[in-house]
């Protein structure tokens, strides 16, 4: 699967995580629906990851975006007089952000690795053709 539909899939989880808390708490704090604007902005990169030519860039700002959530996430979870589904899904955010930054990091090595090996086939390739000549 590629990386772009992985960040629209966390985004959505994401969105019904925020959604769902906030309903269920009957929250009329609107902080609780951060997990939801989260997953919408990671929605929105990952729409424009699809491009080729925005990718990088929009991987990138996801990224930034995962790491900040689980952050916030795990830093607001210890604070007392919380409801259980205010730990929940605090808890469910901060779970979701970092496996989404796990997979998005082990994604960024890998097209690393294969841009380089791609860029040592093609110096190696110009290497025998000046051999050649």
């Amino acid at each position: 699967m590629k990386m772009y539909a992985v960040t629209v899939l966390f985004g959505v989880l994401l969105v019904i995580t925020g959604v769902t808390v906030f309903i269920q708490t009957g929250s009329t704090q609107k902080t609780a629906l951060i997990p939801a604007v989260l997953g919408g902005i990671l929605m929105v990169c990952g729409l424009l990851a699809a491009n080729e030519a925005r990718r990088m860039m929009a991987m990138h700002i996801a990224v930034m975006v995962g790491l900040l959530g689980f952050i916030g996430s795990i830093a607001t979870l210890f604070k007392s007089g919380q409801s259980s589904w205010g730990i929940g899904g605090k808890s469910t955010s901060a779970v979701l952000c970092a496996l989404f930054v796990f997979l998005c990091v082990r994604s960024f090595i890998q097209a690393r690795r294969a841009r380089e090996a791609l860029e040592a086939e093609t110096d190696s390739g110009e290497e025998k053709a000046e051999v050649e000549d």
